[in-house]
């Protein structure tokens, strides 16, 4: 497709110059709109992995048994998985907060893949962590909450019902930030795809 530009001819002896604009590119509006729904979805995953790490971290409860010197406690720390999943929802956090620079840059410039190639890239790492933390704390408040009798453990959830709602709470807030992950992996490849 050839376009033709007039230029209209002055009085000044010499060749004159013609700056020809290039159209919009169609769909500009969509892209666009979908590009500020990625960085307001960041936000929505940045909320929503901070909380996890926060009520996992600051999960603790005491039960006094007979005397003051005598009690029994759970906390975050007395599980290994409960400790994995806290650092882990913290790196989420912290890589989505630093992950927003590049999508305003993405809202800025829509055609540039740069971004959008490096943000899938590691949107796709931090959503195998925070997979992999959800689910292994899932599991450990399932047992907390019915126990296993084949292996003759305890439901503690009975005694410790304030740690089990907010361990609950923190398992089903990383979850999610894993959904809001797995939708910013899905609109960054089909954003790829329509370059």
């Amino acid at each position: 497709m050839s376009t033709t530009v007039d230029v209209p001819e002055s009085s000044n002896v010499g060749k004159g110059k013609a700056i020809a604009v290039a159209p919009p590119r169609p769909g500009g509006g969509l892209k666009k709109g979908a590009a500020i729904m990625d960085f307001i979805l960041r936000l929505g995953a940045v909320a929503a992995s901070l909380g996890a790490a926060a009520t996992m971290g600051t999960s603790d409860q005491t039960l006094p048994f007979f005397t003051q010197f005598f009690q029994f406690e759970a906390s975050y720390d007395s599980f290994t998985t409960f400790q994995f999943f806290v650092i882990t929802m913290a790196l989420v956090a912290g890589y989505l907060v630093l992950s927003l620079p590049f999508s305003i840059v993405a809202i800025i410039r829509l055609h540039v893949a740069g971004p959008r190639l490096f943000l899938i890239t590691l949107d796709t790492v931090f959503l195998t962590l925070a997979t992999a933390s959800g689910a292994s704390a899932a599991a450990i408040v399932y047992l907390a909450h019915n126990g296993n009798q084949d292996a003759n453990w305890l439901a503690i959830c009975n005694q410790f019902g304030d740690f089990c709602a907010q361990t609950s709470g923190a398992v089903v807030s990383s979850l999610v930030a894993v959904v809001i992950l797995l939708l910013l992996v899905i609109m960054s490849a089909l954003a790829l795809r329509r370059r």
